[in-house]
């Protein structure tokens, strides 16, 4: 097998085949070629005059086009450009003798490939459709990847039932399509980092680099080169160039998490570079002109910061263009299940596991429990509690020694749904039975994600009489 054979010959089962079509009007030449091309495994279809050749490219798609030159009716230019007409993403291989070689140049000027010089080799012809596999292989896994970065960040996919994350999305709506700065609140592990990729995934630069770093992660005096980059023997470790995060985010976006912790000296320069648009390395002096949306992020009140100071005002004002606060989880407990059931089917597919769901019994541990580490707490507990299963379904036996005991749990989430301060308990009293009967039947329908029949197991009336009480208190799910 050639080197150009094994590498076609690679896994590429999430991708769609490459697609040859082959054009000459010298029919032992195209069979000769037809036969070479599927040595290395791409999926080849012939064509024996021009005018074929055309029809075909009205009638399928292919990636790769590999025209003679110098054919009668339809040559190898008119292929050429009605292929980059119907399909412009295609590479197209120009065939050509030695006498037509300025052409071949013009050719390439059309946005060919590239062009093969008769005799072709059988190696040399592998080689060259090859590399043009490999061309539309990498346009394949990039819109792969935009694809899955749209099914995961979308906003459409933001797992969320709270009114208080749906109001976010909406601001995010407005905010994602303009090239403003945007700073992010809310406390660490909240789930600031899936809104910046959200943002800048349904932004116009969704397809250019999304860059982050944690400030508070960096030694102090590695900041400024970590974001602008230093040349050879700025300092004792430097020991060749490096570009920075905003260079490397050129023309994307820079998420600057944390930025809350970010040294004084360097909100100088950071504040200089978002006026300017332009960066400097460390231990040089030419200016670098940057094209960078930057979106920040922090758990802790900037304006306090700003009384104390430790923060930049000018800086807070210009990184504060719009703020989108996330509230805990524990203040919207309305996520915590559809939450959980996400990070379920995530752990499902990393730890090749089959977990069907929860037991209502730790449905309502989840909505009871105290998440202090906010998002990032649920997913570890999930993932962790998958793991341990024997009997695909996750039930409180499942939770970590530590959680079970009882001593990180708060109050119920009807405590939340009763009021500031009060227990279900006080809520409840003084009510009537038919206020009461509503109240635990529409608790009971959230704590179990509307699962009608998980619902009715936890109030210990059938199915039946549940449907009666979801239209006596029309308590229909919206």
């Amino acid at each position: 097998m050639t080197e150009a054979s094994e590498k076609n010959s690679k896994n590429t089962s999430d991708l769609p085949p490459v697609r040859v079509l082959l054009v000459d009007n010298d029919k032992d030449h195209v069979r000769a070629m037809h036969e070479s091309v599927e040595r290395i495994g791409l999926d080849c279809t012939s064509a024996s005059s021009g005018p074929d050749g055309a029809k075909l490219l009205e009638q399928n798609t292919y990636d790769v086009v590999v025209t003679d030159l110098m054919m009668n009716d339809v040559d190898g230019m008119d292929i050429l450009k009605k292929a980059k007409d119907l399909q412009p993403e295609c590479e197209v291989i120009l065939v050509t003798g030695h006498a037509t070689v300025p052409r071949a140049v013009e050719a390439m000027r059309e946005r060919a490939f590239n062009f093969l010089e008769k005799p072709i080799t059988p190696k040399r012809l592998q080689a060259v459709v090859s590399k043009a596999a490999d061309s539309i292989r990498l346009k394949q896994q990039n819109s792969m990847l935009h694809s899955r970065l749209d099914e995961r960040f979308g906003f459409e996919n933001l797992i969320y039932a709270s009114e208080s994350m749906e109001g976010v999305v909406n601001r995010l709506r407005r905010i994602a399509p303009t090239d403003a700065g945007v700073l992010i609140t809310g406390e660490t592990g909240a789930g600031k980092d899936v809104v910046a990729q959200a943002i800048h995934q349904n932004s116009p630069r969704k397809k250019k680099p999304f860059v982050a770093i944690n400030t508070a992660a960096v030694a102090e005096h590695l900041v400024e080169s970590e974001l602008f980059g230093h040349v050879k023997g700025a300092f004792t470790d430097a020991i060749s160039d490096r570009i920075g995060k905003f260079e490397y985010a050129n023309g994307g976006t820079l998420f600057l998490d944390e930025i809350g912790d970010m040294p004084m000296p360097t909100q100088i320069k950071l504040l200089r570079v978002l006026e300017n648009r332009e960066i400097t390395r460390v231990g040089d002096n030419k200016p670098i002109s940057v094209n960078v949306r930057v979106l920040a992020a922090t758990n802790k009140d900037l304006e306090k910061e700003i009384e104390e100071g430790r923060f930049r005002s000018d800086l807070f004002f210009r990184l504060n263009m719009f703020s989108v606060h996330i509230d805990p989880l524990a203040n919207r407990r309305d996520d915590v299940l559809p939450l959980a059931d996400f990070f379920r089917k995530q752990a499902n597919k990393t730890h090749n596991r089959k977990v069907k769901g929860f037991t209502p019994e730790v449905r309502k541990w989840m909505l009871d429990f105290n998440w202090k580490g906010n998002v990032r707490q649920l997913r570890n507990v999930v993932e962790s509690m998958v793991v341990m299963d024997l009997d695909d379904m996750l039930d409180l036996d499942d939770l970590s020694p530590d959680l079970q005991d009882g001593k990180a749990k708060t109050k119920s989430a009807a405590t939340s749904s009763a009021g500031t301060g009060e227990t279900a308990a006080t809520f409840l009293i003084g009510k009537t039975m038919k206020e009461i009967e509503k109240w635990a039947t529409e608790q009971t329908l959230k704590m179990a994600n509307h699962n009608r029949k998980e619902t009715a197991a936890i109030l210990g009336i059938s199915e039946r009489n549940l449907y009666r009480l979801i239209d006596k208190y029309e308590l229909k799910k919206e």
